[in-house]
């Protein structure tokens, strides 16, 4: 093997290099089933980052909400390489780190697919055309109503997707106004009740009333026992 003096050196180097590489504050990296989107259903690697900007009712990954693991975008690539899928998704509140650009270039030039969860309340005007946006528009039952940028509406493509979640009828009956008012050009518009506050059939009958141009989506993974 190598002497010891060699392995010190290219360790030495090893972390210089890391510090001189751009970093992300991250929560977990882990590997599920994609549980909501049109994507739900696929094998997915998860990169949850650290932080958030917004601090809503029914939020179940508050844990996340502290400062996290500094990484390299190096050790993140290092480490979702050992999972056998394509398709990554970048959750928490991706935009709130500044550095996020570094990450979108290397899954891209790694060729991953990538899914970006944002909540709406950052531009996502520099976020590039091969990121598929999966963008929150928060309603009342969130505490945080306000916090969509419209400006974000002319930054959205067919191949991105809105997502609303739906507390009670309040929520429901916002989520349906802004819909006609905006018409949004993406390629699907999501209602996702909160289950432990609304019932999903409940839901469900409001949208066939109205024949809603959206789509009723449930937490696969909570359903199936995955997270």
């Amino acid at each position: 093997g190598l002497p010891l003096f060699a392995i010190l050196v290219i360790e030495i180097r090893r972390t210089q290099k890391e510090k001189m590489e751009k970093h992300l504050n991250v929560t977990e990296i882990f590997y599920s089933l994609q549980g909501e989107s049109t994507y739900s259903g696929y094998p997915c690697i998860f990169i949850r980052l650290s932080e958030c900007n917004l601090r809503c009712s029914y939020c179940d990954t508050q844990y996340a909400f502290g400062k996290g693991k500094s990484m390299a975008i190096s050790s993140i690539l290092e480490q979702i390489k050992k999972y056998p899928c394509s398709l990554t998704e970048i959750t928490g509140e991706p935009l709130f780190q500044e550095d996020i650009d570094a990450l979108f270039e290397a899954l891209h030039n790694a060729k991953y697919d990538i899914l970006l969860e944002t909540n709406g309340s950052i531009s996502i005007n520099n976020v590039p055309n091969y990121v598929i946006k999966i963008v929150d528009v928060k309603t009342p039952g969130s505490g945080m109503e306000n916090s969509f940028l419209l400006a974000n509406l002319q930054f959205l493509n067919t191949q991105d997707e809105l997502k609303f979640v739906i507390t009670d009828k309040v929520d429901y009956k916002f989520a349906l106004s802004f819909i006609k008012q905006h018409n949004p050009s993406v390629k699907a518009i999501h209602f996702s009740p909160v289950s432990e506050v609304l019932n999903a059939s409940e839901l469900s009958k409001w949208m066939l009333e109205d024949g809603v141009k959206a789509k009723l989506t449930l937490q696969l993974h909570k359903i199936i026992g995955l997270e």
